[in-house]
C-alpha cells in the first residue's frame, strides 16, 4: 500500500510494552489520501502501544483523523472526523498460533469470537501499515454529507395495459 512505515522488529518488544506516536507529515498525508481514494487527509494521528503476546506481539491504541470525502448524493466534499480503537495479534512466520488454512477444508467463522492474529512476512512489525488498515476499515464506503438524505422518488403514471399496447402499436412494434 503506502511506502509510509514505522517498523519495530518483534525481538524489541520486551517485557515492557513499547509505546509509539504516529503523525504522517503533509506530503505523505496527501500520498494516503490518493491511495485512499480520498479527497484529502488533512490529519491522521496514532498512539500505539505494543506488548508481547504469545510468541508475537499484541498491539494497542486508537488513532484519530480527519478525512474529506465526496458525498455520494450531493457530490460536493465534506470532512469528517473518525476515531477509532485499534487492537491487533500478530504472530511470527510458523508460529503454532497462527490460523492454518488447509487446501480444500472449510473454516467456520464465530463472528463473536476474537479475530485471529495476523501472521507477519518477517520479524518486523509495521505500525503505520495497522493504522492506516484500522482507518480504511472505519471509512464509510458510501459517504454522505451529514444531513443529506437520498430522496428519489420515480414519477408515477399509471397507464392502462391498453395504452401501452397502443403506445406499441403506434411505434410499429
Amino acid at each position: 500500500m503506502s511506502d509510509w512505515k514505522h517498523v519495530i522488529r518483534l525481538a524489541d518488544v520486551g517485557r515492557a510494552p513499547v509505546s509509539v506516536r504516529l503523525e504522517p507529515d503533509a506530503e505523505t498525508l496527501g500520498k494516503l489520501a490518493k491511495e485512499l481514494n480520498l479527497e484529502a487527509l488533512p490529519a491522521l494521528s496514532g498512539k500505539l502501544s505494543v506488548r508481547p503476546w504469545l510468541d508475537g506481539a499484541e498491539i494497542l491504541g486508537r488513532y484519530s483523523a480527519r478525512v474529506v470525502q465526496i458525498c455520494g448524493v450531493t457530490l460536493d466534499p465534506f470532512e469528517e472526523e473518525l476515531e477509532g480503537e485499534i487492537a491487533i495479534q500478530v504472530v511470527p512466520p510458523g508460529s503454532p498460533h497462527a490460523l492454518i488454512e488447509s487446501e480444500g477444508s472449510e473454516i467456520s467463522l464465530d463472528l463473536d469470537a476474537p479475530d485471529p492474529p495476523d501472521v507477519l512476512q518477517s520479524d518486523e512489525i509495521d505500525l503505520a501499515h495497522y493504522l492506516v488498515e484500522q482507518l480504511v476499515l472505519d471509512l464509510d464506503p458510501f459517504p454522505r454529507k451529514p444531513g443529506v438524505e437520498f430522496d428519489y422518488k420515480p414519477a408515477v403514471t399509471e397507464e392502462s395495459p391498453f395504452a401501452v399496447l397502443k403506445r406499441l402499436k403506434d411505434d410499429g412494434a
